[in-house]
């Protein structure tokens, strides 16, 4: 009988569910999805400005999320503009609420 490790034990899904959740899992992240999904994109400067954050911090943040496919970046020097990855977005809804139900 195999022995069951992480790399067959558990689905795709499962594995893509756990990295949405911990890109989901600071109170910043949270607040910076939610400023991008009532618009259509947003600047990083305006993003500084509405957080009370350092800018630093904020980078920091908004790779985490960028890495976990949350989020994308335009970078046209010197500005960077974020959106939410709809296609991503809606994969993450799917997965999370498959596990709160």
């Amino acid at each position: 009988m195999p022995v069951a490790t992480k790399a067959n034990y558990f689905t795709k899904e499962q594995e893509q569910a756990a990295r949405f959740a911990k890109a989901l899992g600071h109170p910043v992240r949270i607040a910076i999805l939610q400023l991008l999904n009532s618009q259509a994109c947003c600047f990083h400067g305006d993003m500084a400005d509405e957080l009370p954050i350092a800018k630093s911090t904020l980078s920091q943040h908004l790779n985490e999320l960028k890495d976990a496919g949350l989020i994308q970046g335009n970078i046209t020097p010197p500005t960077v503009k974020y959106c939410i990855n709809r296609e991503n977005w809606d994969i993450a809804k799917k997965l999370l609420n498959e596990v709160l139900e």
